[in-house]
């Protein structure tokens, strides 16, 4: 019995790791999943009172349509940037925007939000929204397709593909990413969350490679709808997704008759074999003249009695009697009803009597008289 309380204190120390353990399972999960409303904390100068040590700047070019738009917008950029301690300027000769870090700079990401407002600005992005580029959850992605088609005119046909009809395939994009969409020249500039930065890039990229936008903008709007339902979350979307299947249209017709290349080899084909090397073969190089004569004559023979035996088969084929179709035999219909023998007797006489085209001649009428025969006498007399 005094093992009893060893077994106990066991068994707790077991139950005790095991809540351990679901504890930190718990936990884990809980720091994967990013709660609802969340914002990160904005960073303030508290948290670098020094500043930055070492001065950045960056510049880019812009083309000579913008420069009228820029030269008007100018001023408020400036106020922009100064509101994180950073210096703009425009060089209108040179065509190129510069920014830089001041000694107040205390934000070190600062200098590259920037940098990429610039680079938005020179791609015909509005100020409007490319001032978004500033604030923390917003990111852009300058994508270059100009180099992705060869074609010219297919570029410019896929180009337009991705806008659609009137922008409204890229309005749906819009909508569904949550990002601003700029397709301009050989680039297409995007600004929005980094969630929806990664599904316009993989549209643009699929349009280029001719799969039409109108597809993904399916899974993506099925991927929407899936997201609000908080049980799907945790499992995968691969049973609702469409699976589109590529048909290629312009496949070359394959020949009916392949030719099938043989397998090279550096060794050259064999020699046929001459006729020496067959009579060695067979033996008939070591016989006598006579017995070849002999054999060549023999040969001969059976070829002309073979040929006999089928000139004789294709005459004898014209004295073969050609198959006779077997006779159907025909069916009796059965008689209805009994036959009236003596109705049909009774309309046979009357048909006999009748004359073609007189009237019905009475019996009696027939009979002749005695006196009508004296009279016709005397009549042919006189």
């Amino acid at each position: 019995m005094a093992s009893s309380p060893e077994v106990d204190g066991m068994s707790a120390a077991t139950t005790g790791k095991k809540a351990k353990k679901t504890k930190n399972q718990v936990d884990e999960s809980e720091l994967l999943t990013v709660p609802e409303g969340w914002k990160e904390a904005p960073f303030t100068k508290e948290d670098n009172p020094r500043g930055l040590l070492e001065e950045s700047s960056f510049a880019t070019l812009f083309p000579k349509y913008r420069e009228a738009y820029l030269k008007e917008c100018w001023p408020l950029v400036q106020k922009s940037l100064g509101d994180v301690h950073v210096n703009a300027t425009l060089d209108l000769i040179e065509g190129s925007m510069t920014v830089k870090t001041s000694k107040r700079t205390f934000d070190p990401y600062a200098i590259l939000r920037a940098r990429d407002l610039i680079k938005l600005l020179a791609r015909s992005v509005p100020f409007e929204q490319a001032v978004r580029i500033l604030e923390d959850d917003v990111a852009c992605d300058i994508i270059k397709v100009g180099t992705l088609v060869r074609n010219r005119e297919r570029f410019v046909k896929r180009r337009q593909r991705l806008i659609g009809p009137k922008g409204s395939t890229l309005k749906a994009l819009e909508l569904l990413t949550n990002c601003y969409v700029m397709v301009q020249g050989n680039t297409v500039s995007a600004l929005g969350p980094h969630r929806g930065l990664k599904e316009v890039r993989k549209v643009v990229l699929d349009t280029m490679k001719n799969i039409h936008p109108i597809y993904n903008i399916k899974t993506l709007m099925i991927k929407q709808e899936l997201a609000k339902d908080p049980e799907l979350r945790t499992q995968s979307w691969e049973r609702f997704l469409p699976n589109f299947k590529r048909k290629n249209l312009n496949k070359r017709k394959e020949p009916k008759k392949k030719s099938v290349k043989k397998a090279y080899t550096p060794f050259p084909p064999q020699q046929p074999e001459s006729q020496v090397d067959k009579e060695l073969a067979t033996g008939e190089f070591f016989l006598r003249e006579s017995q070849k004569k002999r054999k060549k004559l023999e040969e001969i023979k059976v070829k002309q009695a073979e040929a006999l035996t089928k000139r004789q088969e294709e005459r004898n084929k014209a004295f073969i009697p050609p198959k006779e179709k077997p006779m159907k035999k025909t069916k009796k219909v059965p008689s209805e009803g009994k036959i009236d023998v003596e109705a049909i007797k009774e309309k046979v006489k009357k048909a006999k009597n009748k004359k073609l085209g007189a009237p019905p001649v009475n019996p009696a009428s027939q009979t002749p008289v005695p006196g009508d025969k004296k009279k016709n006498k005397n009549k042919s007399k006189g």
